[in-house]
């Protein structure tokens, strides 16, 4: 059994259309990778994939986590072994309060009940971790949200479930520099060995808050490079233009 995401190989449709050529990557526990590319290369449709969006298409490969095919998985049991998405638009629930959301959550993802008294201790205790003022959790799930406020509410997910490996699906979009300050902020806090992250990102400003410890460079559904977080640098400085000869050449 392993504590790294192995993605081997995997190529991935839509509607018929291929996105995902080839991907190979992994991410180890305890090290945040960051995974850049244009638009439509291919980055969300990786992060959906993993989690088991039923809209996607796996055509080949394997995704390999603590010893189980994760792709053979239903979503709910990929969330039970520990990995966990957060959405780039993240839904609004009328009626559905962050605190019930939570605790359902919670008790879907993690064996045996959490009691009442033991998850209000938790939520407090990850709330004011975060810097999170106690009205949020009585508010009803995005409704009405800033899209810090939302994605606020994702990191406050992540920190209360805990996974063991969390997917960060361009959690800087539509971010003013304030709000993706305090974002950035909350994901460096809830850091360390037993948590891998994948950071999604199309831009390398959220990498100036979070520091990877590895970058890729998806393209055309492939990596195409992978380095250390220079690398992240030398795309802001230079951009993805060079990047342009993969887009033409034709994958079979």
């Amino acid at each position: 059994m392993t504590d790294e995401l192995v993605i081997k190989d995997l190529h991935v449709s839509i509607e018929g259309q291929k996105i995902l050529n080839g991907v190979d990557l992994v991410v180890k526990k305890g090290e945040v990778c960051a995974l850049m590319g244009p638009n439509g290369s291919g980055k969300s449709t990786l992060a959906y994939t993993l989690m088991g969006h039923p809209k996607y298409i796996v055509d080949k490969g394997e995704v390999l986590y603590k010893g189980k095919n994760i792709l053979e998985l239903a979503p709910d049991e990929r969330a039970k072994l520990g990995v966990f998405l957060s959405f780039q638009y993240p839904q609004e629930i009328p009626g559905v309060s962050v605190s019930n959301f939570l605790r359902t959550a919670l008790n879907s993802v993690k064996p045996g009940q959490t009691s009442v008294p033991d998850f209000v201790k938790l939520l407090r205790e990850k709330m004011k971790l975060l810097k999170i003022d106690d009205s949020f959790s009585r508010r009803y799930l995005n409704e009405g949200f800033s899209g810090g406020e939302k994605k606020r509410a994702e990191i406050l997910q992540l920190a209360v479930l805990q996974p063991e490996m969390a997917i960060l699906d361009e959690t800087d979009s539509g971010l003013d520099i304030d709000s993706l300050k305090i974002v950035a902020e909350g994901v460096n806090t809830l850091l360390g060995p037993n948590m891998g992250v994948l950071v999604i990102t199309h831009y390398q400003r959220l990498l100036n808050y979070i520091t990877p410890d590895k970058v890729h460079i998806m393209v055309k559904g492939r990596i195409v490079k992978s380095g250390g977080k220079e690398l992240a640098h030398e795309l802001e400085a230079r951009g993805y233009d060079e990047y342009k000869e993969f887009e033409k050449e034709e994958v079979v």
